[in-house]
């Protein structure tokens, strides 16, 4: 089969391997345009881009896949089958309708839970005891497509956005492999449809979710710590002043006290007093100062000091 494999971020990285070190016919990589980062505006490129290169694969990176140029091109590669992987673009139907056999999407959710661009942050965020990947055949509407099959996992307690990250990646690239080779020994099953009245959506998340406020409970906060770390982060305020929390940890989701206080200080250790219950604080930093383990910061904070 020829294959046109769409996808960005490094999420999409772990499949096109797999399709690599599976010797399928890779014959062209769709990915966003390069866009500058940092002060100086730097190229940097796609971490698919970059393992596409590193594999001698053609590139291709139209701002948008609606242009008939674009279209003439894709149509040029003559796809039997394209998959996309948090490409982040959207495909319209004439696209979706070039590939000989099919058009599948990698999703990281149990589908219909968490349609959408954020389906790891907001089950953690929910509280979900489980979540997985599936293997999706697109149609025009949002991860609404017939499902061919799906992988479940559980989302461990002190599960984080990176952890499962890595863990749905490997994952879903499995679960491209095993797709591909039920498809080519004519096993593949009827893909089962969608019970859209089951659907929840995930909101692509806004830097307006990375303030936490005390009032609220530890096990509220630990969930959005542990979901919404690096991006966007989490900012608290701490005697009067906001920090960065970079790492914390759930101690305690019971004791019921002053929220916003401090429970404990020492040199070592930096507690924090929630409506209910508490969180230790282990990485922090204050705006236009660097990052700092909690010892090196409570070094120098000995007023804090409970």
């Amino acid at each position: 089969m020829r294959i046109v494999f769409c996808g960005t971020p490094e999420f999409s990285v772990a499949p096109l391997l797999q399709l690599i070190k599976h010797k399928h016919n890779v014959v062209a990589v769709y990915t966003q345009p390069d866009r500058g980062v940092g002060r100086g505006r730097k190229i940097k490129y796609s971490p698919v881009k970059q393992c596409a290169l590193d594999n001698s694969i053609d590139v291709f990176q139209p701002k948008s896949l609606k242009g008939e140029d674009d279209i003439a091109d894709l149509k040029a590669l003559r796809p039997d089958l394209m998959i996309v992987v948090a490409y982040g673009l959207i495909l319209p139907q004439i696209v979706l309708d070039i590939p000989t056999i099919s058009c599948w999407n990698i999703h990281a959710s149990l589908l219909p839970r968490w349609r959408g661009a954020a389906p790891i942050h907001r089950a953690i965020l929910a509280g979900d005891k489980s979540t997985g990947v599936g293997i999706m055949q697109m149609e025009a509407g949002l991860d609404t497509g017939p499902v061919y099959i799906q992988h479940e996992c559980a989302i461990e307690d002190d599960e984080t956005t990176s952890k499962l990250h890595n863990k749905l990646a490997i994952m879903g690239a499995s679960a491209l492999i095993e797709c591909i080779d039920l498809l080519q020994n004519n096993l593949l099953p009827t893909p089962m449809q969608q019970q859209n009245t089951n659907a929840t959506y995930a909101h692509k998340l806004t830097k307006d979710e990375s303030v936490i406020s005390w009032q609220e409970s530890a096990d509220n906060i630990d969930k959005k710590i542990r979901a919404l770390i690096p991006w966007p982060g989490i900012v608290a305020e701490i005697k009067g002043e906001k920090y960065k929390i970079w790492h914390a940890k759930l101690i305690d989701r019971t004791t019921v006290a002053e929220a916003s206080s401090i429970a404990k200080a020492n040199k070592n250790q930096l507690i924090m007093q929630c409506k209910k219950g508490q969180i230790e604080i282990l990485s922090i930093q204050k705006a236009g100062k660097r990052r700092m383990d909690i010892n090196q910061f409570m070094s120098a904070k000995s007023d804090w000091y409970t």
